[in-house]
């Protein structure tokens, strides 16, 4: 399983441009590369929202312990 920091650390290689950097740079295979970790990680994000609103949705259906 991925860690926070791993995320934390690709999250930052996303806001400083440096994958971008990398695209713009990179030869054909290096661009195909980048393109498909992105679409991945886009389709990642859209499984764990579902993940998460099940999850989420779930607690809300047990009664609390008081």
């Amino acid at each position: 399983m991925l860690t926070i920091k791993e995320l934390d650390e690709f999250e930052q290689a996303l806001k400083s441009g440096r994958i971008e950097a990398d695209f713009e740079f990179g030869n054909e295979q290096q661009r195909y590369d980048i393109l498909e970790l992105l679409q991945k990680l886009m389709d990642v994000a859209d499984t764990a929202d579902e993940v998460a609103s099940k999850i989420i949705y779930r607690g809300l259906q047990k009664p609390r312990e008081a």
